[in-house]
């Protein structure tokens, strides 16, 4: 069974863009390799091994794109939906501190800009809770926090 990625649409578009300007490397990418080779001996080639390992990299980030966009589903952001669910914008309160998450799917996950996934920590305690209902995170240190939903967007 295939995995089904869940991705916003501001995510497909990212990653269409990131596509298209990986694309667009394959051709100078295949000169770097050309021309390295007029170096002669390929076997203590660094300027090969090197265009060769980066194009490596690009088909592989090409060929993983292409699969998560064949296989992604996009989240439709809940309206007036008062449970926590996937594209929920979520404001939690502690104490004085207030922090605000977006629950996406893994591929977009982005945890430094407010974007966390479904299947992390924070995302798992979060999923199908009501605002003013207070949420128990544990952190990588083995800490737990107490956090009340002050909002779901």
């Amino acid at each position: 069974m295939k995995k089904q990625f869940h991705l916003t649409k501001e995510g497909i578009e990212e990653l269409k863009t990131e596509l298209a300007e990986l694309l667009e490397q394959r051709l100078p990418i295949a000169e770097r390799i050309k021309n390295a080779r007029e170096f002669g001996d390929l076997s203590e080639n660094a300027e090969y091994t090197s265009a060769l390992s980066e194009k490596e990299r690009n088909e592989s980030r090409i060929a993983e794109i292409e699969h998560i966009l064949q296989n992604g589903e996009v989240i439709k952001k809940p309206k007036g939906y008062s449970k926590v669910a996937l594209g929920s914008t979520v404001t939690l309160k502690d104490g004085g501190k207030t922090k605000e998450f977006t629950v996406v799917g893994t591929v977009e996950a982005d945890p430094l800009n407010g974007k966390i996934s479904d299947e992390s920590p924070i995302g798992q305690a979060l999923m199908g809770k009501k605002e003013g209902e207070k949420v128990e995170i544990h952190n990588g240190g083995g800490e737990l926090s107490s956090f009340k939903i002050v909002n779901i967007a």
